[in-house]
């Protein structure tokens, strides 16, 4: 019960649209007719506002990390299926009809609330990356896949499975990214087209 308990709560923060909530607060419209149609922060940016970008960055990872914080304090065992559920919210939300974002930065909350050093691993790649390419896409990508492989070289195998799944759900929401990139017509931020 603890483990289908765990997974529910991570899901049911995971499903908090905080890009849709906040676009409209703000008057920007429903930002679903924008852009990729993507709930998530580089979506919203398009919209011309970095300070929505960023908090709604700011609030998926945050969803993430007390997704786990919650779970570990009631299920310590349970901790990486929160994890699991509150990246499977946010990509596939109840409330949109399972159109939600792609991942990337509630997977970097629950990375930080996994073990801080993993979640600075995956900053790290994620921003490094970003900084390189400036192609979004690939920077959240390569910190998904750079999870697993810091929580073994860290010696946390028990969070392989699950991390190595999260960075799974992250590659298949980014399926249209990969063949973008694939024929170099893959956006850069800060770039049109």
């Amino acid at each position: 019960m603890d483990w289908f308990l765990a997974l529910l709560l991570g899901y049911a923060l995971g499903t908090i649209p905080f890009g849709l909530l906040l676009t409209l607060a703000a008057g920007k419209g429903d930002i679903r007719a924008l852009g990729s149609g993507n709930i998530g922060a580089t979506n919203v940016l398009r919209t011309g506002s970095k300070w929505l970008a960023a908090a709604t960055l700011l609030l998926d990872l945050a969803k993430g990390y007390l997704a786990v914080w919650f779970a570990a304090g009631w299920w310590p065992e349970a901790a990486g299926l929160a994890a699991l559920g509150a990246v499977l919210g946010h990509c596939f939300p109840v409330w949109l009809k399972f159109k939600g974002g792609k991942g990337v930065a509630t997977t970097a909350g629950v990375c930080f609330g996994l073990g801080w050093p993993i979640g600075l691993a995956y900053a790290a790649v994620w921003i490094g990356m970003l900084a390189v390419t400036r192609i979004s896409s690939l920077g959240g990508m390569s910190a998904a896949i750079a999870a697993p492989i810091a929580a073994a070289a860290l010696g946390r195998m028990e969070l392989v499975p699950v991390l190595a799944g999260i960075a799974a759900i992250v590659l298949f929401m980014h399926r249209a990214n990969i063949a973008r990139l694939r024929a170099g017509t893959e956006p850069r931020i800060g770039r049109k087209g």
